[in-house]
């Protein structure tokens, strides 16, 4: 919706993301290695910059956008975030934050940190983006697609899930493990039974794309089938 808006206005907001399949779902969304020429060694130089020289495209880009959106941040190193910092700086001859830009970082804390090889918490922890001073956090609450749709087994999916999340599911006290109601999900036996599950009928309903998009198997050691 901010990027509609703003484009809407006949001006210049880019969509970035951290991972290639997050930037498919943005209507003309890069990754963010690629939009802004992020170096490899980013987490070793002390003053990180972007190879991006002040006479191309992509810089002439920069120094007139609005907004810069970036997808999935909480995996990023809070590096290239510093690069993208000082470099908007010097394109834009602006010494403000991100050179005047406005830069939104969307993402969940609860996934994935920022991976260091041979590193300690600590160091996982300095390099995530909420280590970077001058991020300012704001909390969306409301899950949007449960308000609207109003379907209350979805709603208790997604209290579940933010309990898991949040450390606050209460674990057996026999086994350490975190137990979920009955009906949280369909428990199989197998992998058989997991795809009868989940592709019912398939050598029938192979051929249509509108079923096949609406069922997914997440992730194969699961027990649980989604759809």
């Amino acid at each position: 919706m901010l990027l509609a808006k703003i484009r809407q206005r006949k001006k210049i907001a880019l969509a970035v993301a951290s991972s290639g399949i997050a930037s498919t779902l943005l209507r003309g969304g890069r990754t963010a290695q690629s939009a802004f020429k992020l170096p490899l060694n980013l987490a070793h130089g002390d003053h990180p910059v972007c190879d991006i020289s002040k006479g191309s495209g992509q810089a002439k880009v920069l120094q007139q956008c609005t907004a810069i959106i970036w997808d999935e941040c909480t995996m990023a190193h809070k590096k290239p975030l510093e690069a993208l910092h000082h470099t908007l700086q010097d394109l834009r001859s602006n010494n403000d934050l991100m050179g005047g830009s406005t830069v939104v970082l969307a993402g969940d804390f609860r996934q994935t940190l920022p991976i260091i090889q041979r590193s300690s918490p600590a160091d996982e922890l300095n390099a995530c983006l909420k280590a970077w001073r001058y991020v300012k956090t704001f909390t969306l609450t409301t899950n949007m697609r449960v308000h609207l749709t109003g379907d209350a087994s979805a709603a208790t999916f997604s209290e579940q899930l933010l309990m898991s999340g949040d450390g606050k599911a209460p674990p057996d006290p026999n086994t350490g493990l975190i137990q979920f109601p009955h009906y949280f999900c369909n428990i199989v036996c197998s992998v058989d039974e997991l795809k009868v599950n989940v592709f019912p009928d398939i050598h029938h309903n192979y051929r249509r794309h509108e079923w096949l998009c609406e069922r997914a198997i997440l992730a194969s050691k699961m027990i649980a089938s989604i759809y």
